[in-house]
C-alpha cells in the first residue's frame, strides 16, 4: 500500500487504498489500481465536460508545451493567453465582456475577485466598500479569500480563516438580500453569488437574480456570478448567467475551462471596470506564476472550438430533457429516492432511508461507496449524492448512471438495516 501522497478530503482511513486510485481514463470512463473500470458520473469533479483523452485538446496542449513551453502573464504578455482571452470575451458576450484576467483556479480567483471589487472601489472614491457578500450553503474554494466567502461551515474557525468584512444570507430569500442591501448598501463592494449553488445543486430562482440586478442597480456594489461549475455547457447555456435578465459585472469561470487539463480560471468583466485602473495608473495587485501559460491558454483554445464541434450546448440540452424524464421516474418508483435538485447536467439526488427520514448526512459517504460498488463514481451531495454526467455521454450511459445509483442506494439500505454482512465503506 502506497501511502505518500494525501488526497484532499478524504477520511484518514482511506488513504492509499488501491480501489480509490485511479490510472487512467478515456471517455466516460475511469479505469482504477484495483482493475476495475468506472463509470464517470461526475465529470471528473465537475470539469471534464467533453470526457477523457480529447484528442484535439492533447495536440493542442502538446503543440504549445514543445513550441512556447512557459511564457506568462506576470508583468509581460503572451500571444496565446491574448488568443485565450479573445475567445472567451466570444463566447461570454463581447457586447458586454471586454477584459480577462488569468487565475489558476476557482478559490484563487474567488479571492481576485474580492480583491478587485475593493479597489475598484477604492478608486471610484469610494473606499469603504469593503464587505462581500455570499450566499449560506455555497462554495467558492478553499484558499483563504474563498474560504472565507465559502457559506458551508468547512472549519473555517479552525484555520483562522477571516470573515470580518464577509457577510452570507441565505439563498433564494429576497428579503433577507433585500434588507441586508438596504442597511449595508453603501459599504457592499461585491455579491458573489453561484447561479447553482454546487454543494446542493440550488439553483437561484428568477425573481433572486430580478433582485440581485434592482440592488446592483439601487446601492452600486458589483454582482459576480461564480460560474466556476456552471460554465461551459454545464446548464445547458456556455454560460449560466446568459439567461440572467442583466449580464454580471465580473463572471469566474474555471472547471471546464481546460476540460479538466489544467489548474485555469478567469474573470471576464466590461472594459468600463478597468478604466479606474486605466486613467489612475493603478496596478492591480494580483499575480500566479502558473496563469495564463501557452499551454493552459492552449487548452482554453482547443477547449472552446471543441465545444463548437461537437456542439456541447446543444448536447446539454438534450441530456437535461432525458434527465427530467429519468429523475422523474426515479423519485416515481425508487422509494429511497425523495426528490432531485439542480438544472441542466448539475443535478443532486436527496435519499432516504426505508423509514422515510432524510438519508443522514454522516451516512453519504457510504452511499458514494455502494454506488462506486456498483459501478459508477459519483460524489456527495446534501442528504444524497450529485451527478454531473459529462455533455458527450449516450442515453444508455445516463441510463446506466441511474442505474448504479438505484442499486447503491438499495444496498446501502439493506447495509443499514444488517441484512447484507455491513460491507465497508471503501
Amino acid at each position: 500500500m502506497s501511502t505518500e501522497v494525501w488526497p484532499s478530503l478524504l477520511e484518514p482511513r482511506l488513504h492509499g487504498a488501491d480501489e480509490l486510485c485511479a490510472v487512467s481514463a478515456e471517455g466516460v470512463r475511469i479505469r482504477f489500481e484495483d482493475g476495475r473500470e468506472l463509470l464517470c458520473g461526475s465529470s471528473g469533479l465537475w470539469n471534464v465536460n467533453l470526457g477523457y483523452g480529447n484528442e484535439a485538446i492533447a495536440r493542442a496542449c502538446a503543440d504549445a508545451l514543445r513550441d512556447a513551453s512557459y511564457l506568462s502573464v506576470f508583468r509581460y504578455e503572451n500571444t496565446y493567453a491574448r488568443r485565450a482571452a479573445r475567445a472567451l470575451v466570444e463566447v461570454a458576450g463581447a457586447e458586454h465582456y471586454g477584459r480577462v484576467f488569468f487565475s489558476t483556479s476557482g478559490g484563487a480567483a474567488n479571492d481576485l475577485v474580492m480583491k478587485l471589487a475593493r479597489h475598484y472601489h477604492a478608486l471610484r472614491g469610494d473606499g469603504t466598500r469593503r464587505l462581500v457578500v455570499g450566499l449560506r450553503d455555497s462554495y467558492h474554494g478553499l484558499t483563504f479569500g474563498g474560504f472565507a466567502l465559502t457559506g458551508e461551515n468547512l472549519g473555517q474557525s479552525v484555520y483562522g480563516v477571516d470573515q470580518r468584512l464577509v457577510r452570507h444570507v441565505a439563498p433564494n430569500a429576497v428579503d433577507e438580500i433585500t434588507q441586508l442591501a438596504t442597511q449595508q448598501g453603501s459599504r457592499i463592494a461585491a455579491v458573489v453569488v453561484e447561479p447553482v449553488l454546487g454543494s446542493g445543486a440550488v439553483p437561484l430562482t428568477p425573481e433572486y437574480v430580478e433582485t440581485l440586478l434592482e440592488l446592483r442597480d439601487r446601492h452600486g456594489f458589483l454582482l459576480v456570478a461564480d460560474e466556476v461549475a456552471t460554465g461551459f455547457g454545464r446548464t445547458g447555456d456556455f454560460f449560466a448567467s446568459q439567461r440572467w435578465p442583466a449580464p454580471p459585472d465580473l463572471l469566474i469561470t474555471s472547471k471546464g475551462l481546460t476540460n479538466g487539463t489544467h489548474a485555469a480560471a478567469a474573470v471576464l468583466m466590461p472594459r468600463a471596470l478597468a478604466d479606474p485602473f486605466d486613467a489612475a495608473g493603478d496596478v492591480f495587485v494580483h499575480g500566479e506564476t502558473q496563469a495564463g501559460t501557452p499551454v493552459t491558454c492552449a487548452a482554453i483554445l482547443a477547449t472552446v472550438e471543441e465545444m463548437r464541434r461537437l456542439d456541447a450546448v446543444a448536447s446539454a440540452r438534450r441530456l437535461s430533457a432525458l434527465l427530467d424524464e429519468m429523475l422523474e421516474d426515479l423519485v416515481a418508483t425508487e422509494p429511497l429516492v425523495s426528490a432531485t435538485t439542480g438544472i441542466g447536467c448539475f443535478r443532486s439526488i436527496r435519499l432516504c432511508t426505508p423509514e422515510g427520514e432524510p438519508l443522514p448526512q454522516q451516512e453519504v459517504p457510504e452511499v458514494v461507496a455502494a454506488i462506486r460498488r456498483a459501478g459508477a463514481v459519483v460524489h456527495p451531495s446534501v442528504n444524497g449524492v450529485q451527478i454531473l454526467p459529462a455533455l458527450v455521454y449516450t442515453d444508455d450511459e445516463l441510463a446506466e448512471l441511474l442505474d448504479c445509483v438505484r442499486r447503491g442506494a438499495r444496498a446501502h439500505a439493506l447495509d443499514r438495516a444488517g441484512l447484507a454482512g455491513g460491507s465497508e465503506a471503501v
